[in-house]
């Protein structure tokens, strides 16, 4: 088992690292153009967008470096495994993405209040034009190998792509309107403040996940229906109730429940029958790294616990 799991931890590193390491090859030379274009073409938009662009390269940096702490094993000192370190860099990704957009909006304020402002070259049209394409073709590769993956911070990763992708569309549009009418060149500086809200978009979609699950959220009501149906539908098990549930890194769960069963079971018979529902539900279960399972006699008169508000079912 110990075996398989390195082996697994393996893969996924391999996995995150690769896609991540092209990730970043792509936001490099992106932004290296858009900043680039956007400073000789006079569109502050694009000059933004090239910066959201750079900022996605230390994301990469972070995944790259973090993917190697958050799969190591589990250890004395941790005996649930790193996965939290995962859950960290989500949040982390996130935060910088809400700190990129700040900036932009800054900046577009500033720049909105210049005495003087210049229409953008034409290059920086077909700049924004091409960022689009490619930024969307990056975003829907990268969350299809998260996905593959399980890796939230790869799929937290995508977003941070597609939001790139968003933010081109009004610089394409603010550059465009620029060009045609260079009376309305102050339209490149709104696009730039459109890009920031984006941006905000973008990173309140990552943080607030993240935040639940660092706080011990619990799995949401079809994964404890799908936990209470793999555990009571195992041999000699009656029913299971207390369900309880968190998440140690950004898609795997611990799971804490009771299973009610023949109270003339000897206490090896117990035994067997909780280390069978920890195996289901680690085999079939969805995402779930360690089960903890009490024995309770089924005496026909055990309350039903609800569920509580918070998607949870109740103690013991």
């Amino acid at each position: 088992m110990a075996m398989m799991e390195r082996t697994t931890a393996a893969i996924h590193r391999r996995g995150v690292t690769r896609v991540t390491a092209i990730g970043l090859a792509v936001n490099l030379v992106l932004a290296a153009i858009k900043i680039a274009v956007g400073l000789s073409g006079a569109s502050h938009a694009l000059v933004a967008d090239g910066i959201h662009s750079l900022s996605d390269t230390l994301t990469d940096l972070v995944i790259i470096v973090g993917v190697r702490f958050w799969t190591q094993p589990a250890d004395s000192k941790h005996p649930h495994g790193h996965l939290r370190l995962e859950t960290l860099v989500t949040l982390g990704i996130g935060l910088l993405l809400g700190a990129v957009a700040l900036g932009v909006l800054y900046r577009a304020f500033v720049e909105l209040d210049a005495q003087s402002v210049l229409a953008p070259h034409p290059l920086a049209l077909a700049v924004a034009s091409a960022a689009i394409l490619i930024k969307e073709w990056l975003y829907r590769w990268t969350r299809r190998a998260g996905t593959r993956l399980h890796s939230m911070p790869l799929i937290a990763n995508a977003w941070h792509h597609r939001s790139d992708a968003l933010s081109s569309l009004p610089v394409a549009v603010a550059v465009g309107v620029s060009l045609i009418a260079p009376g309305l060149a102050m339209v490149d500086q709104l696009g730039a403040m459109l890009v920031a809200l984006f941006i905000f978009h973008a990173a309140w979609r990552i943080v607030r996940p993240a935040l639940g699950k660092l706080l011990d959220s619990g799995a949401p009501p079809e994964v404890l229906d799908e936990i209470d149906r793999i555990a009571g539908a195992t041999d000699r098990v009656h029913r299971a109730h207390a369900i309880r549930t968190r998440y140690i890194g950004c898609s795997r769960l611990a799971v804490d429940l009771h299973i009610l069963v023949d109270g003339a079971l000897s206490v090896k018979e117990g035994h067997d029958v909780a280390t069978a529902v920890k195996r289901r539900l680690e085999a079939e279960g969805p995402g779930i790294a360690d089960v903890v399972v009490h024995i309770e006699p089924d005496d026909h008169d055990a309350p039903q616990v609800p569920r509580s508000s918070s998607g949870k079912r109740g103690g013991r």
